[in-house]
């Protein structure tokens, strides 16, 4: 097992990668490009390094477990280019990926063995960079996540600010993850020393427009009337997320780690969510 008064280094820290710095144990360090970035990490209990200090950069990932969300660009990982020859100096490597490396499907499952099919350009290059880590570190931890929602990312917060839709295409489902869910995960595969892909999801894929409704219902609303995704006016990353129907298996994580989600389902996460305010 991993010590957890190790540090953590953040290699972009967003919505997830924070969430995990808020249960880990140790210091936690993470990158900065800009001064508004750094003004940022000031407010915060992180301790910040600068992504353009080669120097710093690589002393700080020394002996660290390091957790990369920052995406791509069409050059590749960014990380990957930065500290890509010295990743064997860390503790450990995780890489946050996204089960749309998987591509459509068809309501199908999404293993870790299943073939990788990304449809998407951004799918594209994130498969490009789980092979660049795999390849520069054997014992790198890839995690691919789906949906992303928690406090102030979530179906309350869209219908609260008028965005909401209900957009029906049959037999379309995805799966999602609570960030608190996300950040134990995360957890559990560090301290359990975990090499390889896993995904990292709830147990239950389900519509879109069920989510919608639901969170109408938790905030007394009446839900924004159904609109068949043919007769939609979206954008082409709307389209795109419409693109792609599949359930993923989180049973890998689960016999691995011992990890179980607190919210199995959107109705537990939002529940929570509405409970606490949010």
């Amino acid at each position: 097992m991993t010590d957890p008064s190790q540090p953590l280094f953040l290699f972009g820290p967003g919505y997830c990668a924070t969430a995990l710095a808020a249960v880990w144990t140790g210091p936690v360090m993470a990158t900065y490009r800009s001064d508004e970035g750094l003004h940022r990490l000031a407010e915060t209990p992180l301790k910040p390094v600068s992504s353009v200090d080669e120097t710093e950069l690589r002393a700080a990932i020394c002996g660290a477990h390091v957790l990369i969300s920052t995406p791509p660009d069409e050059n590749g990982c960014p990380a990957h280019a930065l500290i890509g020859d010295v990743a064997d100096t860390a503790a450990s490597v995780t890489y946050l990926s996204t089960t749309g490396v998987y591509g459509d499907l068809g309501g199908g499952w999404a293993m870790e063995w299943s073939p990788l099919n990304p449809q998407s350009e951004r799918a594209r290059r994130r498969a490009a960079a789980e092979r660049a880590w795999q390849a520069t570190f054997d014992t790198a931890c890839i995690v691919r996540l789906p949906g992303i929602y928690g406090p102030g990312r979530s179906a309350l917060d869209r219908l609260r600010g008028g965005t909401a839709r209900r957009i029906v295409k049959d037999g379309h489902v995805f799966s999602r993850a609570h960030v608190d869910d996300i950040a134990s995960g995360l957890y559990a595969l560090i301290q359990n020393q975990a090499r390889g892909p896993f995904n990292l999801c709830d147990d239950l894929a389900a519509p879109p427009q069920d989510v919608v409704s639901f969170a109408a219902d938790l905030l007394g609303l009446e839900p924004p009337p159904e609109t068949r995704f043919e007769e939609a006016d979206l954008s082409p990353m709307g389209r795109s997320f419409y693109a792609e129907c599949k359930r993923v298996s989180n049973a890998r994580l689960k016999a691995v780690t011992g990890w179980r989600p607190a919210y199995p389902t959107y109705r537990d996460g939002l529940s929570a969510i509405h409970a606490s305010g949010g």
